[in-house]
């Protein structure tokens, strides 16, 4: 029988079979070492075959399928076997006649991870990616959080540890020489929340090495719920290192990288790896990319719907995403939609008409958490959100300087307090007084105190002609030091020579006399 379309499909199996009813959930169970279900939660499965199929997961080898079927007693008052039989038959047909793309197989979930499939996400971003804004985003209704980029050098040698102040679990390592200005006696490379982020945070590393990448996710994978490996992001700093978007170009590197991620971390800690990638110059590139990608043992994929020399103000490109989403189905493998997605309504939207899984949002969430609200919740003001973060990043001891950029992506630039927050904001004191947040001041006290803001920063040379006579008092200091250190080594020298030559000349007088 030809196979035109679900609806079509559906009458005719009511006609050949308007007799039959399924009034109870019927299970369709793959004998396949993944099981399967499938799920009918009408009294007629025949006649809505086409809302559920979306609901099928098969493995792609067409295994044996047996139903599985409870009804509750008064349903099955009247129910032949022979109408019994002929419902199994249905179903089986039914499912054996769909095409291969929605029977497309899932890879297993590891029991510590998620499964990005139905969730609109937060992107990782430098800067605005900290742990202040993920809490906000998902304080906002965001299904997961991405984290920003940190780079496997950074985070190996770092030391673990929970923050008795907050209960942060934070990485850290002593801060170097150069970046010590406010003298801090350690440095945090990433903090997260083991409360308000479990299960929900992705970490995202950046590597270019399959080795490194290994020993940094170790570092994380025990208090994450999955390892994001970044191979899109096209700014300098990553793809100077070969890392980012530089993977495009080195499909080899990339896939080593993940194949060794999926062989020990998978196991080791029961978390799945995905990775984030970009749209290549052709879709035959793309195609042949994420093909390879796929079969890696990944369990997602986001794809950013613009090249590698394509900026934010340049318009996604859509035109490839259907062909990548189909890829990702056919392995069985989550794939995100990033790029220009407003918000979630525009997320279900994208992820309806190109039949992908999730939806990744970035700018406009950096500058709005509302883009996470459900259908009919109440939106926020952007000074409600505002307050909310300055209590987060005070809350998780933040830095100031990430607060401050952070609250510039959210304060609207045309605002009178914007200018001034930026300008005198340096401190929590300070920034809480200039928003109006007095409610936090004792708050934003105690925080200085902890991180040396304020009153409580180091005392440091001013700019000013004191400060430039302070300094060149001390450049003065050195210099004479140095003079005088030059001079009490000549002094020893030369009282060195002396006293070799003396005793020379003294054993050489009475030679002379006695030769005399």
């Amino acid at each position: 029988m030809a196979f035109r379309s679900l609806s079509h499909h559906s009458r005719i199996l009511s006609r050949l079979l308007p007799t039959v009813s399924v009034p109870a959930v019927a299970r369709v169970t793959a004998a396949a070492p993944t099981t399967t279900t499938f799920a009918i939660r009408t009294s007629n499965p025949l006649r809505t075959m086409a809302s559920t199929a979306a609901e099928v997961a098969m493995p792609p080898t067409e295994p044996d399928v047996t139903i599985q079927e409870t009804t509750s007693p008064a349903n099955a008052v009247g129910r032949t076997p022979e109408e019994a039989a002929a419902a199994e038959n249905a179903v089986k047909w039914c499912i054996s006649s769909l095409p291969k793309d929605v029977l497309a197989r899932r890879v297993p979930i590891p029991p510590n991870g998620v499964d990005y499939r139905g969730k609109i996400v937060l992107a990782p971003m430098v800067r605005s990616g900290e742990l202040p804004a993920r809490l906000l985003a998902l304080k906002y209704g965001a299904d997961l959080v991405w984290g920003p980029e940190t780079v496997d050098h950074s985070l190996i040698g770092t030391t673990r540890r929970t923050n008795p102040r907050t209960s942060c679990i934070e990485w850290t390592r002593p801060p170097s020489q150069a970046h010590n200005k406010a003298g801090y006696d350690e440095n945090v490379i990433f903090r997260l929340d083991p409360t308000r982020e479990k299960g929900k945070l992705v970490f995202q590393i950046g590597t270019s090495d399959p080795d490194r990448a290994l020993a940094a996710a170790r570092l994380v994978a025990g208090d994450v719920a999955g390892i994001d490996v970044n191979a899109g992001c096209p700014k300098p700093f990553s793809t100077s290192g070969g890392m980012g978007a530089a993977l495009l170009q080195t499909p080899d590197k990339l896939v080593a990288i993940l194949e060794n991620l999926t062989r020990h971390i998978i196991p080791e800690f029961g978390i799945g790896i995905s990775v984030k990638i970009r749209l290549l110059e052709t879709p035959e590139k793309t195609e042949a990319l994420v093909r390879r990608l796929v079969g890696t043992g990944i369990t997602g994929l986001t794809i950013h719907c613009r090249t590698t020399p394509m900026r934010p103000r340049e318009r996604a490109i859509r035109g490839q995403l259907r062909m990548i989403g189909y890829i990702c189905r056919e392995a069985g493998v989550a794939c995100v939609v990033n790029g220009d997605v407003a918000d979630r309504r525009d997320g279900y939207k994208l992820m309806e008409e190109f039949r992908v899984d999730g939806a990744m949002i970035a700018t406009a969430a950096e500058k709005n958490p509302n883009v996470f609200l459900k259908e009919g919740e109440e939106k926020t003001t952007w000074e409600q959100y505002a307050r909310e973060l300055v209590r987060f990043a005070m809350e998780v001891e933040n830095k100031m300087s990430n607060t401050k950029f952070t609250l510039s992506q959210i304060v609207p630039g045309r605002e009178p307090v914007y200018k001034t927050m930026c300008a005198q904001g340096k401190s929590y004191e300070e920034l809480v007084k200039v928003m109006g947040f007095e409610e936090m001041m004792e708050m934003a006290r105690r925080t200085d105190e902890v991180l040396r803001l304020g009153g409580w920063a180091p005392k440091k040379e001013g700019k000013g002609k004191k400060g430039q006579q302070q300094q060149v008092k001390g450049k003065n200091e050195k210099k004479r030091k140095s003079e005088d250190e030059v001079d009490g080594a000549k002094e020893v020298k030369k009282e060195k020579v002396v006293v070799v030559a003396e005793p020379v000349a003294q054993q050489d007088g009475p030679a002379l006399a006695q030769a005399a």
